[in-house]
């Protein structure tokens, strides 16, 4: 499959390009970027071409992965579907309910594949344990904390983001912790029973309401001191308590397990449990935490 890479800061150069490059079943056709002499050095790292034309790179692909803002990633994803592009996305895929909209309808259209890297969806031992307690009954409440010092004095090739700054641990982790509690306790039952309330710095606690009648709580940060920092879930219920085991793989080699399910979504034309449509859904989630902050 060929391969076109959108977008050039440090997810794109550490993550979405290494895993590109190294994997058998991708020919990586190049690089497009919104500063070209970054996308030249991103090229030239990759042992490929920089593109100064984004849409010429879309007409020598069969997919793309696009490592950009949201905002600046949804509408590109849009067009690459209608160039007849595979999208593999980042999340969020947009910070609006409209946009991300646009982008699941696109791909409708189109009649493409598109997956959405939620990390922990495509590790094995967390992808594993979301998948068990998915097939579990009786979950009655839950829960799934971010806690990140991004902010909080990480070194972090992350804390000079303009959209994480701008955004918050809301955009930017949330979607990591509605991953794991929607496939579990299923989808959030009514939008307008969504309260969220905010904590110190950019830190957000939402509480949601399941379609299934359990409910959820996630506290969000990129304000904790690194001492302070962690991730957790867990679930409990008639089966007891659960709790999410620890990260133990890179992003790089989940990244190619995420390129292998677009790879099959494309293949077979059934959509993966985290395509685009997923994705708008999380959005429309998020969104209206924010709007009742």
């Amino acid at each position: 499959m060929k391969f076109g890479l959108l977008g050039t800061g440090p997810w794109a150069v550490n993550t979405h390009g290494p895993a590109l490059a190294a994997h058998k079943g991708v020919e990586l056709a190049g690089v497009w970027g919104r500063r070209p002499e970054a996308a030249r050095e991103c090229a030239e790292s990759l042992q490929t071409r920089t593109y100064d034309d984004v849409d010429a790179l879309l007409t020598d692909c069969d997919a793309v992965a696009i490592a950009l803002p949201p905002d600046v990633q949804a509408p590109l994803a849009v067009r690459a579907a209608e160039a007849g592009c595979h999208l593999l996305l980042d999340k969020p895929v947009a910070t609006t309910p409209g946009a991300a909209r646009q982008v699941t309808e696109a791909v409708s259209a189109a009649g493409v594949a598109s997956v959405v890297f939620f990390t922990l969806r495509f590790r094995p031992s967390t992808a594993e344990w979301i998948d068990e307690q998915a097939g579990t009954e009786g979950w009655l409440t839950g829960r799934a904390d971010w806690l990140s010092p991004v902010f909080g004095g990480a070194d972090s090739p992350y804390t000079a983001s303009p959209w994480r700054r701008e955004r918050g641990a809301l955009w930017d982790v949330g979607p990591h912790a509605l991953s794991v509690l929607l496939p579990v306790l299923g989808d959030v039952s009514d939008l307008s029973s969504v309260r969220a309330a905010r904590g110190f710095g950019d830190t957000v606690h939402i509480i949601l309401q399941h379609a299934g009648g359990a409910s959820s709580t996630c506290t969000l940060s990129h304000s904790v001191p690194p001492a302070a920092a962690g991730v957790t879930a867990e679930v409990r219920g008639k089966a007891g308590t659960t709790t999410l085991p620890n990260r133990e793989e890179s992003p790089v080699d989940a990244f190619s397990r995420a390129v292998d399910a677009l790879a099959e979504s494309a293949r077979t034309g059934v959509a993966h449990p985290c395509d685009a449509a997923f994705a708008q859904r999380v959005t429309e989630i998020l969104a209206q935490a924010e709007s009742v902050l």
